[in-house]
C-alpha cells in the first residue's frame, strides 16, 4: 500500500459473529481489503443505554478485550467508560489499561465533558499516556441528554493541557467543530462518520493542520471505504494525506504502545 493506515474509531459488529472472536475475525478481512494495518477498537456494547452501570461497562470492555488478545500488535483496546462513576471509571482504567493491554479512554453520551467529574478520569489517562476519544455531536434536532459538543469539549481541553483527547466526528457539524477545537493544541480532530463530504477533511487541514486529524471508519456505523474516500479524495498534499492515515496515531500512541511491549 502506498500508506500505513491506522484506523482510531472502530467497533464491534454484533452481526458479523455470535463472538467478539468471531467478529474481530471478520472485521480484519475487510480491513485487510483496503490496505488498514491497526486499528482502535472500543465499546463492546450499548446494552439498551448509553448510562452504563459500572456492572454493564465491565462486561462491554470484556467484550474487547476477548477481541483484541489474538491481535496484540495490530487491534488497541480503548476502555469504555462512564464519568457518572467516578471511582468505578479509575478502577476500570486500572484494570484494563495499568494492569491490562488497553491502550485509551473512550467517552460517549453519559455526561457532559466540560462537567468536574471528568477531571478524575483525564488526569489519570494523562498519567497512563492514554489517549482519550470522547464522542461529540452537534445535532439540528437538538443532541441527546448528557451529549458533549466541541465546545465542551473544548472547554475540557483548557484544563487539562497535558491530556491527548480525540474529538470523535469532530462534532458531525465538522465546520462549527473544527473552529471550536483550533486554538486547542491537545485536541485532534477525529474525521469519522457522516458521509464523505467534500470539503470536510480540507477545512481540517486548513484550520487545525494535518498534525491534528486522524483518519477513523466507525465500522459498524459506516465502512472503511466511504470514510477512506474523506481522505484520499481531498484536495490536501501527499504528506498531509500520510500524517492523517496513520503517521498521527501512531506517534500520538507511540508512548502507550512502547510501555506495552508492542512492536511498531
Amino acid at each position: 500500500m502506498k500508506y500505513e493506515i491506522w484506523d482510531d474509531h472502530t467497533h464491534l459488529v454484533e452481526k458479523l459473529g455470535a463472538t467478539p472472536e468471531e467478529q474481530i475475525g471478520k472485521i480484519l478481512k475487510f480491513a485487510d481489503r483496503v490496505g488498514i494495518s491497526r486499528l482502535v477498537l472500543f465499546m463492546g456494547t450499548f446494552e439498551g443505554t448509553y448510562n452504563l452501570s459500572p456492572e454493564q461497562l465491565r462486561r462491554a470492555n470484556d467484550l474487547i478485550l476477548r477481541a483484541i488478545k489474538p491481535y496484540p500488535d495490530r487491534v488497541f483496546g480503548y476502555v469504555y467508560l462512564n464519568p457518572k462513576h467516578t471511582q468505578a471509571s479509575l478502577d476500570e482504567m486500572n484494570r484494563c489499561i495499568r494492569d491490562g493491554p488497553m491502550v485509551g479512554v473512550k467517552l460517549l453520551v453519559a455526561e457532559y465533558c466540560n462537567k468536574p467529574t471528568l477531571d478524575p478520569i483525564i488526569q489519570r489517562a494523562a498519567e497512563l499516556k492514554a489517549p482519550v476519544l470522547q464522542h461529540t455531536w452537534i445535532k439540528i434536532t437538538g443532541n441527546l441528554p448528557d451529549e458533549s459538543t466541541p465546545m465542551q469539549l473544548a472547554e475540557l481541553a483548557a484544563r487539562h493541557p497535558q491530556a491527548a483527547l480525540i474529538c470523535a466526528h469532530s462534532g458531525g457539524d465538522w465546520e462549527m467543530g473544527l473552529r471550536a477545537i483550533r486554538p486547542h493544541p491537545n485536541v485532534y480532530a477525529d474525521l469519522c462518520g457522516g458521509d464523505p463530504t467534500s470539503g470536510y477533511t480540507e477545512m481540517a487541514v486548513r484550520e487545525i493542520g494535518a498534525e491534528r486529524c486522524l483518519y477513523g471508519s466507525d465500522i459498524g456505523a459506516r465502512s472503511f471505504s466511504s470514510q477512506l474516500s474523506k481522505v484520499l479524495g481531498a484536495d490536501i498534499p501527499e504528506s498531509a494525506k500520510r500524517l492523517i492515515l496513520g503517521e498521527n496515531l501512531k506517534r500520538l500512541l507511540k508512548p502507550i504502545l512502547e510501555t506495552k511491549g508492542v512492536k511498531l
